[in-house]
């Protein structure tokens, strides 16, 4: 039987409210396939009163009707209640919930709440109804609202206005796995990989949980790959235009940003966005804030350029990978993967790929460099320098330079972050040492900042000392990323 890894203080928060001595409204909320279900099942299955699961795109009547039999079947009955609408069908729930004897907490789990809100049902508004003036009013009623839909959850939920409003006493938001919750996760399904191989496995489908349990530990990477993506039947086929549709009403705007986020790599920023999508900036806006909540996208504020906004960024490694090496590729009999996985296209990807882990993985990286204690600010940047002509010359040249991960001490130091992702120490040429000089000199000219600058490379085997290896300040490495922090 599957096990429950990692999520100590979910498990805790839940256990916590099951034994407190008041009612508690609990929600839990994530993307698609994180394991809100399972975390739920695992620490409270055994002490459930009731369980309701939505049903994707089913009506208010088959909602109903499946509610209706889910009474009946669990509280025992010899009869199915009738129930024609929400506010009857909570009234039936009350009842039955009200027979049952003993002090200890009545669970009523409602998984996919997003997919019993349809239109018209007043289901929300029943839900309220159900929650002022019965559940919250007595000392031994848990109720779990889970769903992935999470911009339903938080408009729902969080920030409703109205009878639920300020009612929720917990909340408890699942991400995936880091890169120490997944090496955890394969080691305990027999998977002994190297990190170097676990942290190319996080690049194709990141640390979430159910992508993770396909993979079979007695195959190699490559072939899992091909299993899941590329053969005949893979078992990820139809994931992505699935995991859009069924968080998002309008999934293809939603679609429509991660494919412009996944061709620029270095980020957009919400001005360029507009531009490309050809939306209202609400509507844009919108659209990002839910992207955000649900882990696809990642924003961070541009370091010296606040006016300007933050840099949005495609942080879904399964997104990621599937734009860009599955998307319109026909599934065959035949490998492909595992005849593609050491192509130069595949090693330039990593490493572009690897700058996002790190990114994803800053509290090991402030934990390596000893600074987790003191006060930092993340951000990006992006410099450009126009150099006039030379004499004789006809137009101006320009300089430019990025650094994707800035961190700022509250102090007088900012890190400046390369991330390198390569088989064996990295070596540092003449010419590179050149370019990191360059940019040094740029962004304090544009940044106009006094503070010391310090070159940190986070890369998966370190730095080869050398010549010109001195420009390196400090390091991090990829057992590093890997601190459970």
């Amino acid at each position: 039987m599957e096990t429950l890894l990692g999520r100590i203080s979910e498990k805790e928060e839940l256990l916590r409210c099951y034994n407190s001595e008041r009612s508690e409204f609990v929600m839990i909320y994530g993307r698609r396939r994180i394991g809100k279900t399972f975390l739920v099942n695992k620490v409270l299955g055994q002490k459930f009163t009731f369980q309701f699961t939505g049903s994707h795109k089913a009506g208010k009547s088959r909602q109903l009707e499946r509610f209706a039999d889910a009474l009946k079947e669990q509280f025992k009955l010899s009869y199915t209640p009738f129930v024609d609408s929400w506010y009857h069908a909570f009234d039936a729930l009350e009842s039955l919930i009200s027979q049952k004897k003993g002090k200890c907490k009545k669970v009523a789990f409602f998984d996919e709440m997003p997919w019993i809100d349809t239109p018209g049902s007043e289901f929300v508004s029943a839900f309220e109804d159900f929650w002022n003036t019965w559940a919250m009013l007595r000392d031994d009623i848990m109720c779990v609202a889970c769903g992935s839909a999470t911009s339903w959850m938080v408009d729902n939920l969080v920030e409703n206005q109205g009878g639920l409003h300020g009612r929720i006493t917990s909340r408890i938001y699942l991400r995936p796995f880091t890169l120490a919750e997944t090496e955890q996760y394969l080691r305990s399904h027999a998977c002994q990989w190297s990190r170097y191989t676990i942290t190319q496995c996080y690049m194709f489908i990141g640390g979430i949980p159910y992508y993770l349990s396909l993979l079979d530990p007695q195959k190699e990477l490559a072939a899992n790959i091909d299993d899941l993506f590329f053969l005949s039947h893979a078992k990820l086929e139809n994931e992505f235009h699935e995991l859009y549709s069924v968080l998002f009403r309008d999934s293809e705007r939603y679609m429509e940003i991660v494919r412009l986020l996944a061709a620029k790599r270095e980020g957009m920023t919400r001005a360029e966005l507009v531009e490309a999508t050809k939306s209202n900036g609400g509507s844009l806006s919108k659209r990002l804030e839910n992207l955000e909540r649900c882990d696809f996208i990642l924003s961070t504020q541009q370091f010296g350029n606040k006016r300007k906004g933050m840099i949005y960024r495609l942080s879904d490694f399964f997104t990621l990978f599937y734009l860009r090496f599955v998307d319109g590729k026909r599934r065959s009999s035949r490998p492909y993967w595992t005849t593609m996985s050491d192509s130069p296209a595949v090693a330039a990807w990593q490493g572009l790929t690897f700058e996002l882990v790190s990114m994803m993985h800053v509290d090991p990286i402030l934990k390596k460099l000893g600074i987790s204690g003191v006060h930092t600010d993340i951000y990006s940047w992006r410099g450009i320098k126009e150099i006039a002509p030379e004499k004789g010359g006809n137009k101006p040249t320009t300089e430019k330079a990025q650094v994707d991960l800035v961190i700022e001490r509250s102090d007088k130091y900012i890190y400046l972050c390369e991330m390198k992702f390569s088989s064996e120490e990295y070596v540092i040429t003449k010419d590179y040492e050149q370019r990191l000089r360059s940019r040094m000199s740029l962004f304090r000219e544009c940044t106009k900042t006094r503070k010391a600058l310090l070159n940190t490379f986070v890369t998966t085997y370190g730095v080869k000392t050398g010549m010109h290896s001195g420009i390196v300040n400090h390091q991090v490495l990829l057992d590093d990323l890997f601190d459970n922090f």
